[in-house]
């Protein structure tokens, strides 16, 4: 069977044809799969960080405060799952945050030992701003896909994730039925 090609090489085709010839068992489609969404999140990054970069917001500190915006409030360890950095992370940047006057902490009245976190009015308002930039940044980034495969891509992806075990925690897992007797 003959593999199907994009009519229009990329990098990673030219990249994974030094693979063929040196060692073709490394050159398979994961790893095409891999460059190509390594590659893409290097790009999207580059567009995004240059639309942020007037609000001298890090990544980690955008990421807490659209998660906020999002959400309401939570607490630190949510945000830390929520976000996938490491809790150290998490206390460095709401501590950077919290200093800037975008983000505050209240005690949990539920539970003693653990805190809220929630944006202040002024980072709500930086935070609106500054996901408006992001949104135009990325859209300004895929313009030149066409709508359909951008659509496609967004489905595909999500079915690979899917498949990954990265469902949603919302959708209730199917009962098992248990034959008896």
């Amino acid at each position: 069977m003959k593999e199907k090609r994009a009519p229009v090489p990329d990098v990673v085709d030219d990249i994974m044809d030094g693979w063929r010839a040196q060692d073709p068992a490394v050159a398979h489609v994961p790893a095409e799969i891999s460059k190509r969404i390594a590659r893409l999140i290097s790009r999207i990054e580059t567009a995004t960080d240059r639309a942020l970069a007037p609000f001298g917001l890090q990544k980690a500190e955008f990421g807490v405060l659209s998660t906020l915006r999002r959400t309401g409030r939570l607490k630190p360890n949510e945000l830390t799952r929520a976000l996938l950095i490491s809790s150290g992370g998490t206390s460095n940047v709401l501590r950077r945050l919290e200093k800037a006057g975008l983000v505050e902490r209240g005690d949990d009245p539920n539970d003693q030992r653990s805190s809220w976190v929630r944006l202040t009015r002024e980072g709500v308002r930086i935070t609106d701003q500054a996901v408006r930039v992001y949104a135009a940044a990325q859209a300004e980034f895929f313009r030149p896909v066409p709508e359909r495969t951008a659509r496609d891509v967004a489905d595909l992806l999500r079915e690979v994730l899917v498949a990954l075990g990265d469902a949603s925690p919302s959708v209730a897992a199917p009962v098992r039925r248990v034959r008896r007797g």
